[in-house]
């Protein structure tokens, strides 16, 4: 076996995060993941992609690799 399925990760219930400061948290670090991975998948795949996102209080971040 390469993988022990006692070992897995727990599945995390997906709703929204009532507390605003860990909500903002949570935000700015999958934001980060996303452009991350945003920019994997266009180095990888040669794609051009681009990404856009509001946050709650109406800030713009994007992404783009041209």
């Amino acid at each position: 076996k390469l993988v022990d399925p006692e070992m897995a990760r727990e599945k995390i219930q997906i709703k929204k995060i009532d507390n605003v400061t860990a909500r903002q948290v949570t935000f700015s670090k999958r934001r980060r993941g996303l452009f991350k991975k945003a920019q994997e998948l266009s180095i990888l795949c040669d794609a051009e992609v681009g990404l856009i996102i509001f946050s709650t209080t109406g800030k713009l971040f994007e992404y783009a690799n041209t």
